[in-house]
């Protein structure tokens, strides 16, 4: 079958492709835009506009919060190939938090976990219920580090990555682009794009993308299909409307295979070392197929001077067909391998028995945010008005069937596998998962929020200040449970002539918690409070800025810290989170720069170290584009990540440093052509991301090559 699809899908997207190039009216440039240009967009600015992950258009250096943006050219050029790693270069952002995967992006700013939105609307609620972002649809990432509520509702403390769709183009043409890799990767992308009359009031593009790939664990492959029309209809100078349908269809097969921490981490039994990247799955049993539906609206009118009316609405339908074989948890600190939970040596030392797991998983969502944005003065006073209302409707539901150690604990060993020499078993009969199947009730989620906020201007100086209320209720089906918020952000800064911009901001946010204490009472909602202080710079000198920033988060009503009895239920728990982050993106004559460094201190309720956070991070990034040698470009990059750290009261796992390094070379023929090569992780180092006290550890990306050529028109 799979071989099937890829022939197919193979042959209609090389038929779209040679088609395209014969109807394409003019020769577009592409790429081989004005350097200079096109260095000043990627490491000054950015693009800030209405849809982003701050909700207006102002630059990132008067923005008093902590915001890094990466263009597509910027992560394509560092050969990034998914969403997790376009966010490696950037500060304070754990871009592999659970090493080499195929089920999601595990992002985590700031120590936490943080929601994926895309075009300022939340685009993934849960686990394993929906397709990933692929880049190629997507024109910047976007990191808003810290609490977001005033703007967002219900979040992560850490902050929101926000994707920019690709949308119509006032030009008409596009590009080809086809890619080779390691691991059997091969790839094709078409960009059209296209107007129709003078003033290009209806204007349309068509994004389509196909991977064919397997990856560094045998048997894992990764395999998608992306169809993204997107239509803008501008009957005026004043207003644009835009419609985007996004489908995506993938099919793979689970890269965590959770393994132990003794053979990886720590010396297996007798000394032995794993492979860090052995299959622990069952082929023919195992996969991790998921499709999703998405049509996205995108609204902007003047209204008149500089006010403006803009709404984003979404409608999205996902879904995941997974299962998976995975070395049985037997609890913290405990041997997983199977000798030592029975007691009697019946295999190998390192044979472990295995979980059985499937699950059927659903998302539907429904979501508007419309805003009112003007500028306008009182006085000696400016004013940057944004009044918003917001409204989202999610649905997920997760069926499953869990076979827990596959019969081992019960005496039935004929699932086993010795992972230092695998020989695979075969899965259970489907009867054994239809009589476990467990069809849960459906999550509702409902939230209503109104949001104010206002930044006042008065000769150098800038205030702002936010309020946001939201109602929310949740329900399975058994339990009825509503919540209202009212969060407040407030920031000054201060510009100096000079291009030093010292600023003071408070923000916070909030997580709905679903449950009830012990006395009945419904749970509180989590929430943080953020305190950063921080200086942005703008190069007078030459193209670039730099901002620095220190934060403190508290985060309150967490679980009751240390277990204590009778209070299982209650809310005791607070986290603190401090750190350091620096960023810089800069111009020297042929040579661009970016670095970026961060520590972070994080605890969770008990005082110990968050899991899976390293306590710091650096990297830097360099691209030359000598002027002597038209067309030709290269880059080289260093990215360090610090140890993190798991543990429990009894238990303590730390996982070490690692440095990586990449390259890129790149050559504009000027006729249209654009060859590129990319290594990453160039001295194929193996690592691993993070280790929990639960027993197992996760290893990261092993060296990729990739060599692409894109054909411009």
């Amino acid at each position: 079958m799979r071989v099937g699809t890829q022939r197919s899908l193979l042959v209609v997207a090389a038929t779209v492709a040679v088609t395209s190039s014969v109807v394409a009216q003019d020769n577009i440039a592409g790429k081989s835009a004005n350097p200079d240009d096109r260095i000043e967009e990627v490491f000054v600015y950015g693009d800030m506009n209405r849809f982003g992950a701050t909700k207006s258009n102002t630059p990132i250096v008067d923005t008093a919060r902590s915001l890094s943006i990466e263009t597509a050219d910027a992560f394509t050029e560092k050969g990034a190939l998914n969403l997790s790693q376009t966010t490696a270069y950037m500060p304070g952002v754990t871009a592999e938090t659970y090493g080499f995967a195929t089920r999601g992006d595990w992002i985590r700013s700031r120590g936490l976990d943080i929601p994926r939105y895309r075009d300022s609307i939340q685009e993934l609620f849960g686990s394993y219920n929906t397709t990933r972002t692929e880049v190629y649809t997507i024109e910047q990432v976007e990191v808003l580090r810290g609490p977001a509520s005033v703007l967002y509702g219900q979040g992560s403390p850490g902050g929101i990555v926000n994707v920019v769709s690709k949308t119509p183009k006032t030009e008409t043409g596009g590009e080809v682009t086809a890619q080779v890799g390691n691991f059997s990767r091969q790839q094709l992308g078409i960009d059209l794009n296209g107007t129709v009359g003078a003033d290009a009031a209806l204007r349309g593009r068509f994004v389509a993308f196909y991977r064919d790939s397997d990856t560094q664990v045998d048997n894992v492959f990764d395999d998608t299909l992306v169809l993204m029309p997107s239509l803008t209809f501008a009957p005026t100078p004043d207003t644009a409307i835009t419609g985007i349908l996004l489908r995506q269809e993938t099919e793979s097969d689970t890269g965590s295979q959770f393994v132990p921490v003794a053979g990886t981490l720590q010396p297996g039994p007798g000394g032995v070392a794993l492979d860090q990247d052995v299959y622990a799955g069952e082929p023919g049993f195992n996969r991790f197929d998921t499709e999703s539906t998405q049509i996205t609206l995108l609204a902007e009118h003047r209204l008149t001077g500089d006010w403006y009316i803009n709404a984003t609405a979404l409608w999205r339908d996902g879904e995941a067909d997974y299962h998976q074989a995975w070395p049985i948890f037997t609890g913290a600190g405990s041997s997983r391998y199977l000798n030592d939970i029975v007691g009697d040596a019946i295999a190998t030392p390192t044979t472990v028995p295995r979980s059985f797991y499937q699950a059927d998983n659903t998302s539907e969502q429904k979501a508007l945010d419309v805003r009112l944005s003007g500028s306008f003065t009182t006085g000696a006073l400016g004013h940057e008005l944004l009044f918003g209302v917001q409204y989202q409707d999610v649905e997920t539901d997760n069926n499953v069937s869990f076979l827990y150690g596959g019969g081992a604990l019960s005496g039935d060993y004929r699932f086993a596998l010795d992972l230092a020499n695998p020989v695979y078993t075969g899965a259970p009969e489907q009867s054994v998962f239809d009589a476990i199947y467990s069809d849960n009730p459906a999550q509702q989620i409902d939230d209503l929020g109104l949001y104010i906020s206002d930044q006042i201007s008065w000769k150098n100086w800038r205030v702002t200040a936010g309020v946001r209320y939201d109602e929310l209720e949740n329900t399975n089906g058994a339990l009825v449970q509503t919540d209202s918020e009212t969060s407040i952000s407030a920031a000054v800064m201060y510009s100096f002539d000079n291009g030093l911009s010292p600023y003071l901001n408070y923000a916070e946010s909030f997580e709905t918690v679903v449950g009830q204490t012990l006395a009945g009472d419904p749970l509180e909602p989590e929430r943080a409070s953020q305190v950063e202080a921080g200086i942005k710079y703008e190069s007078l000198a030459f193209p670039g800025y730099f901002t620095l920033a220190y934060f403190d988060i508290d985060i309150t009503n967490l679980p009751n810290p240390n277990s204590l009895p009778g209070d299982a239920a209650q809310q005791q728990g607070e986290s603190t989170l401090r750190g350091i982050e620096l960023e810089g993106k800069f111009r020297l004559g042929d040579f661009a720069v970016q670095v970026a460094y961060a520590t972070l201190d994080a605890k969770d309720p008990n005082g110990f170290a968050l899991s899976a956070s390293p306590d710091g991070q650096a990297s830097a990034w360099v691209t030359w584009e000598p002027s002597a040698l038209q067309g030709f470009h290269a880059g080289g990059g260093v990215r360090w990540v610090g140890e993190s750290v798991s543990e429990n009261n009894n238990l303590r796992y730390v996982t070490q440093d690692y440095f990586l390094g990449d390259l890129m070379l790149g050559y504009a023929m000027g006729n249209g052509l654009d060859l590129a090569m990319n290594v990453r992780n160039v001295t194929d180092e193996q690592y691993l991301t993070s280790c929990l006290t639960r027993g197992d550890c996760f290893p990261g990306m092993r060296r990729q090559l990739s060599a692409s050529l894109t054909y411009a028109f």
